[in-house]
């Protein structure tokens, strides 16, 4: 198996093409501590090296993860990237939500500290904002916050996480020189990011970081119309009745296109690889089974042209609503 390696934008770092996405790994139901800690050494040995995850996802507990993996591959270089949380911890930002509300700049100092500690690092390679308005550019003392964490040392590089199905929220940020690196929501379904957030990236040579490859599990095919989760479980959400049955129709429809020997799983990451403007994808990976199908889905490369194209009519435009998160 060889994972593939892409350039990370202006940043200049070659990091593998599949990364790992952290966030199910603590915050979905049945994480195992124990198995999350093997998928993540297996995913090293299979050539991972980007690693993204957030204070949030368990108050620490993924940073501290993460941090345990790098100091157990000291003669490996893997690339991390974590995520400050929103002051009022609301999640999407909202436009009413003010700089105030979520990142003064010495809460963004404090939960650089915080999240450090929890690597158990000096360093942490890219600091996100794990929320994302581009009115907040309004305010002078975010570009001072930005321009301070760059020189302070202690961070490689600055992103943004933009909302759910909101990719053109992030442009302007882009075309400011504020974010080193964009993360957004980007699969089969999810294509609107090509509109307006890819061509800025690819002109001012920012990352693209792919998240929610599977759109929350469908394009792995596994969901079903009686599918449900346990209390509390986010997806319960997601997945509640205006979703469910709409979502599986468009898997249905995708299934006939798979290739033969291949899986839906494997087809959704090879779709987004086919676009070179994407830096790199974090899929989750709480299981050794799902680091090595991940894995594996780099090595095989992108689609073929006239598969790319007949998946491209499966476009799904959305807008943000109650359940969306």
């Amino acid at each position: 198996m060889s994972v593939k390696t892409r350039r990370f934008g202006r940043l200049g770092w070659q990091v593998s093409e599949m990364g790992a996405g952290m966030w199910g790994m603590v915050a979905w139901s049945g994480a195992d501590d124990a198995e999350v800690g093997r998928s993540l050494q297996r995913a090293v040995e299979l050539g991972c090296t980007f690693f993204d995850t957030a204070f949030a996802y368990g108050d620490g507990r993924s940073e501290r993860l993460l941090g345990a993996l790098v100091r157990a591959n000291p003669g490996r270089r893997l690339y991390t990237a974590t995520k400050i949380p929103p002051k009022n911890r609301r999640w999407p930002a909202r436009i009413e939500h003010t700089l105030d509300d979520t990142y003064p700049p010495e809460y963004v100092e404090e939960y650089v500290r915080l999240s450090l500690e929890n690597l158990g690092l000096p360093r942490v390679d890219l600091i996100q904002f794990h929320t994302w308005q581009d009115a907040w550019l309004d305010d002078p003392r975010l570009h001072r916050t930005v321009a301070k964490l760059r020189a302070s040392g202690l961070v490689g590089g600055v992103g943004i996480s933009v909302n759910r199905w909101e990719p053109w929220n992030g442009v302007e940020a882009v075309k400011q020189g504020i974010a080193d690196a964009v993360q957004v929501i980007y699969n089969i379904f999810d294509q609107s990011p090509e509109d307006q957030l890819f061509p800025v990236c690819d002109a001012a040579d920012v990352a693209v970081v792919a998240r929610v490859p599977f759109d929350e599990g469908a394009l792995t095919d596994v969901l079903t119309r009686d599918s449900r989760w346990p209390k509390g479980d986010w997806r319960n959400l997601y997945f509640g009745a205006e979703n469910l049955g709409p979502t599986i129709d468009r898997v249905e429809k995708l299934r006939p296109l798979v290739p033969a020997g291949q899986t839906m799983a494997s087809m959704a990451l090879r779709f987004i690889l086919s676009d070179p403007v994407v830096s790199t994808i974090i899929p989750g990976m709480s299981r050794v089974s799902h680091v090595e199908s991940n894995l594996a889905a780099s090595a095989a490369g992108p689609l073929s042209k006239s598969l790319h194209t007949a998946l491209r009519a499966h476009r799904w435009d959305r807008l943000p609503t109650s359940w969306s998160g």
